[in-house]
């Protein structure tokens, strides 16, 4: 045998070695079969190499009924309901005028003076007409009891008695008009004198004593701030569930703690320039508040129980709403519908109505922020809180 049918042998013997060595592996280890691929219809099941991302329980809320309170928010300036500006009522000098801004005065108090000297001169010019025109009175009298008299013995005609008694009408009637004029400048010496016509502060003190001011010319600004209310601006759509007699919750600038309101009357009309309907709110705890002091707040309109979920909860990065719910260990973005907004229980945080989702699931919270639909999410235990009622 040459030396190149040797080598030839020995190939094809090292060649039979190595295909019964394949042949005796793949007998082992048994047929081959290819993983199925994840279906819909199983999402939960996670696939080899996919990610889990855990999730603390604490960050998932069980949708379930709220009563949910209906809100509407208020905000305005307030506004005493009481509030009064003194005028001078005659012309003349202005002798005192004691009050300054933030005095407290009292209903009947004096406020001011006006000089009274030429006032007092036009009454007791009035009261002697009125003593001239009385004389008068007298003189007819006379003359008519005496013309009756003879008229009575005939010694004088009717006509005559008749003229003396048209006279003493005319006496009298010129007495009447004299008292009244008497009355009338009584009256305005009295005016001399201004009174405070309620109980409250100066807020605006708008002459000087020494001025001559004229009739209706303003020199005081009195408030009364025992009564407060806030007079809210509504769209007309808005004030449609407005009632009187609904409750609100106030806060007011420089006030940490809530004031209690109460909705007293509604305007009537549309406002002409903001097509705005004005609303009054009045305030049941006054103390330390000042006018003009800008409040906001919720209006509350009603009660009813509806599926609902905190604002912060639906998501708005996508053309519709939607909320990020737990179904099984995957993550889903229903599309939801919202309704009306309000609180639950004495949370302040906004809660929404929402319809596309039904009670019982689980909605992840505003804290976990935004994930990628069908994402596997492991649940682990949080801190203990009612995912039923609250975040």
């Amino acid at each position: 045998m040459t030396l190149r049918s040797k080598t030839g042998w020995a190939i094809l013997a090292v060649v039979l070695v190595a295909g019964a060595s394949y042949w005796q592996m793949r007998k082992s280890a048994g047929p081959v079969t290819s993983a199925p691929a994840p279906s819909a219809s199983s999402p939960a099941t996670p696939v080899a190499g996919e990610q889990v991302v855990d999730l603390p329980s604490s960050n998932l809320l069980t949708l379930g009924l709220q009563t949910m309170v209906f809100t509407l928010p208020v905000s305005g300036n307030l506004k005493a309901l009481n509030t009064v500006t003194v005028k001078a009522r005659t012309a003349g000098e202005l002798l005192s005028l004691p009050a300054r801004e933030g005095d407290s005065v009292k209903a009947s108090q004096v406020l001011a003076k006006i000089d009274p000297t030429e006032y007092q001169r036009k009454l007791r010019q009035a009261e002697q007409q009125a003593d001239a025109a009385k004389t008068q009175i007298d003189i007819a009298q006379r003359q008519y009891d005496n013309n009756k008299a003879l008229v009575d013995q005939g010694f004088i005609s009717k006509t005559a008695l008749e003229a003396s008694e048209a006279t003493l009408a005319g006496a009298k009637a010129t007495f009447n008009a004299a008292v009244a004029g008497a009355d009338v400048a009584r009256k305005t010496l009295d005016e001399t004198v201004l009174l405070a016509p309620i109980s409250g502060q100066i807020s605006a003190r708008l002459a000087q004593p020494g001025e001559r001011v004229g009739v209706d010319q303003k020199l005081l600004d009195i408030v009364d701030l025992s009564s407060l209310e806030l007079e809210a601006a509504l769209s007309p759509a808005d004030s449609m569930d407005v009632r009187v007699g609904q409750a609100a919750t106030l806060t007011l600038e420089g006030r940490e703690q809530p004031v209690n309101a109460q909705v007293q009357r509604i305007n009537p009309n549309v406002q002409s320039g903001s097509r705005s309907v004005l609303v009054y709110l009045k305030l049941q705890n006054t103390q330390g508040l000042r006018q003009g002091l800008y409040g906001q707040g919720q209006l509350e309109l009603g009660r009813q129980q509806v599926l609902a979920v905190p604002l912060e909860y639906v998501r708005t990065d996508k053309p519709e709403p939607y909320v990020q719910v737990l179904v099984g260990s995957r993550l889903s973005h229903p599309t939801v519908t919202l309704g009306k907004r309000g609180r639950v229980g004495s949370d302040d945080s906004v809660w929404v109505e929402i319809k596309g989702v039904e009670a019982g699931v689980q909605v992840l919270s505003s804290r976990a922020g935004a994930m990628r639909e069908g994402l596997n999410l492991r649940v682990i235990p949080g801190p203990s809180s009612d995912n039923t009622n609250k975040p």
